[in-house]
């Protein structure tokens, strides 16, 4: 069994089976309330937290936890762990119908980490394993944060690494590496990637692009089925992108008419066609994606914190969509919603009969804004209230700022799994996972097994010179003005969008209008 290669000493359970048997916990109420529980303290929660492994939250949560790291796994006991990448990155690997999970984490080592680590959870015992450094500390991934890393939704052991100018697909277990994409192919030898996300059957893939100079230029997306890639330019001052799980629709965040803030372009990438969501239409804040449809962060609506639905391929502006699917009792907490996660979308289900998570930390205690809360997305406003995050904005652990103190957490493809860090008022990070019993929000449930993971031709680990830290990078101009000349592409097909003042001509692109710059 996979297992035994991995797990190689019994450990005592911490927690143990009386934790487990007490029920899956949580409880229900209405967005539209104001639901509002005492915070715990620092010694209050070091009361009911195991070194390590299974606990369970005190009422009124009663929901099962799971402590990942401690300080033993920092050396000298430092504050090493890193927050987890974001709530749109999976830290859980696709565990359905497997008695363990895996998790990796980022250790940092100049804290006494060992760098980007696997650990191992087993449902059914307990036991709480840290299995070790993905990276040995003479690779240049050992000395990676992690972030922007993720585990496939289709593949049980495929975690998606980058270095700059490559999405590379990495078995933590056989310890095969093989190059997914490189961007130097596709769009020219001075391009580098970041910012990656993969559709769940890893077919389709997108990547924020910047130029040498690390300037963020527009996101492309790459089909792993036809190894045709797709650029789409910035036209403004430009944040992000991402994929939906469908690998259909490509989401790019940026401010295109300078006017309000953040807007969205909805690429549909099966006919070309682009559509523009402004801000002040309702265009997506902190957001995640299911297959065809977008949850996120309203912040034009009169209702604070307000989290919507929308349906690609339709008006966006139409009547019946932006459904209110979440929102918060108060206007006061500064991070707003905080950030959603929905990595547990499912194909073939209708997003009404299904759910996502999310997570902040306020200095203030207002409604749910310290807690991991998960809601249905059909418009009820149904709420199931996980957990405590332990959070303490005002503790040293867990960075210098509040973003870095934040959970940002993530669900896991299953949907019962939501993993988070926390500082527990104290002067360092650790990870904890929490079981969601989502079968209190009647949302369909559990994530298709995941694929056995093909066998690629093993090809030693690069090992490229870790990237620069850029500076802040300029925002670019509205209307980039292009080359003179016609832009070669390196070896590689490309399909060219959104082209201003330039043709596409032989595969490349010839100027058509413009000044002589």
């Amino acid at each position: 069994m996979l297992w035994s290669a991995l797990i190689v000493a019994s450990a005592p359970l911490i927690g143990g089976d009386a934790a487990f048997a007490q029920g899956p916990g949580g409880f229900t109420e209405s967005a539209t309330g104001n639901g509002l529980r005492p915070r715990l303290s620092a010694g209050e929660i070091q009361t009911f937290l195991p070194s390590r492994g299974r606990f369970t939250f005190p009422a009124p949560y009663g929901t099962t936890g799971v402590r990942l790291t401690n300080a033993g796994d920092c050396g000298g006991g430092g504050d090493c762990v890193n927050y987890v990448g974001y709530s749109y990155w999976r830290n859980i690997n696709n565990h359905a119908g497997s008695d363990t999970m895996l998790v990796f984490l980022g250790m940092d080592r100049n804290r006494g980490g060992g760098g980007p680590t696997l650990f191992s959870y087993n449902k059914n015992s307990g036991e709480t394993r840290n299995l070790g450094p993905i990276f040995s500390g003479d690779s240049p991934f050992g000395w990676s944060t992690g972030e922007g890393w993720y585990f496939s939704g289709s593949r049980q052991n495929a975690l998606y690494v980058n270095d700059s100018t490559r999405l590379l697909r990495y078995d933590v277990v056989t310890k095969a590496m093989e190059t997914v994409f490189d961007v130097r192919e596709h769009l020219g030898g001075d391009r580098r990637i970041k910012q990656m996300h993969s559709s769940t059957d890893d077919k389709v893939h997108s990547a924020t692009v910047q130029d040498a100079n690390w300037n963020m230029v527009g996101c492309v997306a790459y089909n792993e089925t036809t190894r045709r890639a797709t650029y789409v330019a910035s036209k403004g001052d430009y944040d992000e992108c991402q994929i939906d799980k469908s690998g259909r629709w490509l989401l790019l965040k940026e401010n295109v008419d300078g006017r309000d803030g953040e807007d969205n372009r909805i690429i549909d990438l099966q006919n070309g066609t682009e559509e523009v969501f402004y801000d002040r239409d309702g265009a997506a804040g902190h957001s995640d994606m299911g297959h065809g449809y977008l949850v996120a962060e309203d912040n034009m609506s009169s209702t604070p914190g307000a989290a919507r639905v929308w349906q690609f391929g339709q008006d966006l502006r139409a009547s019946g969509q932006g459904t209110m699917v979440y929102n918060l009792a108060d206007w006061s907490a500064s991070a707003g919603l905080g950030h959603v996660s929905h990595a547990n979308a499912r194909a073939g289900v209708p997003a009404s009969q299904q759910m996502a998570c999310n997570s902040s930390a306020e200095r203030s205690n207002l409604p749910r804004v310290n807690e991991i809360v998960c809601f249905r997305l059909d418009g009820s406003r149904n709420v199931l209230v996980v957990a405590p995050n332990m959070t303490d904005l005002n503790a040293p652990g867990g960075g210098s700022d509040d973003y870095s103190k934040r959970p940002k957490g993530n669900v896991d493809p299953t949907g019962e799994y939501f993993i988070w860090t926390s500082n527990t008022g104290t002067n360092r990070n650790d990870a904890f996972i929490v079981r969601i019993p989502q079968s209190k929000l009647g949302v369909a449930g559990g994530a298709p097994a995941p694929s056995p993971s093909p066998a690629p031709s093993p090809t030693p680990a690069p090992a490229p010179a870790p990237a620069p830290t850029p500076a802040p990078a300029p925002a670019p101009a509205p209307t980039p003005v292009p080359t003179p000349s016609p832009a070669p592409i390196a070896g590689g097909s490309v399909s060219w969008m959104s082209l201003i003042n330039v043709a596409e001509q032989n595969g490349g692109l010839v100027k058509t209008a413009g000044c002589d710059g």
